[in-house]
């Protein structure tokens, strides 16, 4: 490959690469970057074609970096770190500069986890403009520019938009009518809950969230009779003290006091939420100084 080849090599694959090569995995390292494993394995692919390099050996076990991906991981760390680097920078830039933001912030997770976000950004910004919504509608919205910048749920269909992990995620836990026997118990392991309807929602609301539970689901064990999920949390909580169903919600919704729903946490920590920022690839810099807030 040409140096001048070089220069249009999207550097989002260098970064997948790092990533792969820190998990020796490609499973594991698709989670970590909020994608499913296929279009990763493209990329890498893709990688190893534009250097003309075998970066890996492929075994039952997973991946290892060959000689010349450990020599191209050496190359391109500090080129990562100085991108990391050089976002921090221009993000405190920016954020000296912004005068209004429109920012949407997910209803999957319960609200006063934002609070003091909301309150931070009240004092900073001279127009804020704060969106709730769904998951999947923050990110429609700031595809069409609608909004500049979105916190949303991970995974997500992120198609277009950058996204960056943050640190906030919360287990997922079960809501359950008060006077069930399963309410009485202490931990709950989701097996355990099959006789049970569930309110869930339709993969279509958000195809890469219902993909992801769908398979703990299944590696737990759990394969229940689901019921369409009422898109008001109050409605839903309403059914659920009636008996209808029980449902599963991030840990923050625990802070509601509903009379006839009881909260219980799952043994299968492996079930949780986890957040995430998504903008248009040209907002990232001036944007980026978000996630240091969350």
């Amino acid at each position: 490959m040409t140096t001048s080849a070089l220069h249009s090599l999207d550097i989002r694959l260098l970064r997948y690469f790092a990533v792969v090569a820190e998990e020796n995995n490609m499973s594991r390292a698709a989670q970590r970057l909020f994608m499913s494993q296929p279009p990763l394995s493209r990329h890498i692919r893709q990688l190893e074609e534009r250097l003309g390099l075998t970066l890996f050996v492929r075994h039952t076990k997973g991946l290892m970096l060959t000689d010349e991906g450990q020599r191209v991981l050496e190359i391109i760390r500090p080129l990562l770190a100085q991108q990391d680097k050089t976002y921090a920078a221009l993000g405190k830039l920016a954020q000296t500069g912004t005068q209004s933001l429109r920012l949407g912030l997910t209803t999957a997770f319960e609200q006063g986890v934002f609070m003091a976000l909301e309150q931070h950004l009240a004092v900073r910004i001279e127009a804020l403009n704060i969106v709730r919504h769904g998951s999947p509608e923050l990110a429609r919205q700031v595809r069409r520019g609608k909004l500049d910048v979105a916190l949303v749920a991970l995974p997500l269909e992120s198609a277009g938009l950058t996204v960056i992990p943050l640190a906030l995620q919360e287990p997922l836990i079960a809501a359950l009518p008060a006077h069930w026997p399963e309410a009485d118990v202490d931990s709950l392991a989701l097996s355990a809950l099959n006789a049970r309807p569930l309110f869930w929602f339709k993969r279509e609301r958000n195809p890469a969230f219902f993909d992801y539970t769908r398979d703990i689901f299944r590696r737990a064990g759990y394969a229940p009779t689901c019921i369409e999920e009422p898109l008001e949390h109050d409605v839903l909580l309403a059914r659920i003290a009636r008996g209808d169903g029980l449902s599963l919600f991030p840990a923050s919704f625990a802070a509601i006091q509903r009379q006839g729903v009881v909260f219980r946490p799952l043994s299968s920590g492996s079930l949780c939420i986890q957040s995430g920022l998504v903008m248009l690839a040209e907002n990232e810099s001036r944007l980026r100084w978000l996630a240091d807030l969350i």
